[in-house]
């Protein structure tokens, strides 16, 4: 089962045992994961986790506060202590056409930086970045043009905004190395794999045509996190 799973599906169990998510998530099939914090634990920790339960760090979801001067080094040094060379930024504040104007200068800075170490920068979309922000710009369009970023698209929150994932998925081929595979209803309301409206099989389908990373994410605790991300990896077994 190649597939990844970000462990903000898992966070109830993450936050407090950390080892305990990952054999988890093992056990179940995921072959990589995607993190959502570490949650105090140190990067040779992390490593020894990951290495434990054969699992590969693919990914990050980095707050942008975690690139600014004072913390770039102190961030690069961890993505390279646990094997992970892909950095996503997963959304910022970007209301403004001045916010969007800093964030790019802060993108080409913080991306030359990381590129030098190896390690790729991406950005993760919710829906509002295609929807017009306060000064009407369209915030994914902004990115798009004005940066060279890859982008992480979340296919369900793409779905949320009436936007096709799968079109897409096509248009940025260039551009997307990973995508969140996640099912949920219009009104953004996410759910296991399989049990929403969102088009995931279409989703699937086209991501392993282009050769796009999946990493599965259902994040509503519902009951809670491993029960979540056992029934996304039931319906992955199934699909």
């Amino acid at each position: 089962m190649n597939y990844g799973i970000q462990l903000y599906s898992i966070r109830d169990l993450a936050k407090n045992d950390m080892d305990a998510a990952l054999r988890h998530v093992s056990e179940l099939g995921y072959e990589f994961v995607e993190f959502a914090g570490f949650f105090d634990n140190s990067a040779e920790e992390i490593k020894e986790m990951l290495d434990k339960y054969s699992l590969k760090a693919y990914a990050t979801h980095t707050n942008v506060s975690l690139v600014s001067d004072e913390m770039l080094e102190e961030t690069i040094a961890f993505h390279k202590a646990i094997g992970c060379k892909n950095l996503i930024f997963p959304g910022a504040d970007l209301k403004t056409g001045a916010k969007i104007d800093a964030f790019v200068a802060l993108v080409k800075k913080v991306q030359e930086r990381l590129a030098e170490e190896g390690i790729e920068l991406h950005y993760h979309n919710h829906s509002h970045e295609f929807l017009p922000n306060e000064d009407g710009l369209y915030i994914h369009y902004e990115l798009e043009k004005r940066t060279s970023l890859k982008f992480e698209i979340d296919t369900f929150w793409a779905y949320n905004a009436d936007r096709d994932p799968v079109a897409m998925m096509e248009r940025l081929k260039d551009r997307i190395s990973v995508i969140h595979l996640k099912d949920g209803f219009k009104g953004g309301k996410g759910i296991p794999l399989g049990e929403g409206t969102a088009p995931v099989l279409a989703v699937m389908e086209k991501a392993k045509e282009l050769g796009i990373v999946m990493v599965v994410e259902s994040e509503t605790l519902t009951p809670d996190g491993p029960t979540e991300v056992a029934k996304c990896a039931e319906f992955l077994k199934k699909n």
